[in-house]
């Protein structure tokens, strides 16, 4: 069984930035990353992967369209086995209390502390194992 991770960004770099810093787990298979541009993209996806299988959702706040504030909700009545990290370059007090009131399991800040986002994702592979 494949253990997938979902991040929602609209940025193109933030792809290649993810595969640099988890290259040795992908590449061996550990955990698979997807990719996703947008909050609708990543709704679509997320309601495809229906097994266990998708243990992470993290997704960015700030994005044309739908925010990932508006999408929580509705991702999380979808999938509530799924935890969603927000991320944001605003960590402020009231980001913060709207992200967790809608679902979030956490937020981060950028840029990203991936030591952090590590112990994080090692969290959710010890509980899908």
């Amino acid at each position: 069984m494949s253990v997938y991770i979902l991040v929602v960004d609209d940025e193109p770099d933030v792809e290649a930035l993810f595969r640099q810093q988890f290259r040795r787990d992908l590449k061996s298979g550990r955990f698979t990353m997807e990719f996703a541009p947008s909050a609708p993209a990543a709704l679509k996806r997320a309601a495809e992967i229906r097994d266990p299988s998708l243990i992470l959702i993290l997704s960015d706040i700030n994005m044309p369209g739908m925010s990932g504030l508006e999408m929580l909700p509705r991702v999380r009545e979808d999938r509530p086995d799924v935890p969603v990290i927000m991320i944001t370059a605003y960590g402020d007090a009231e980001t913060r209390r709207v992200a967790i009131e809608r679902g979030a399991v956490g937020l981060l800040t950028k840029p990203i502390d991936f030591a952090l986002l590590r112990h994080e994702i090692d969290t959710r592979l010890g509980r899908a194992a």
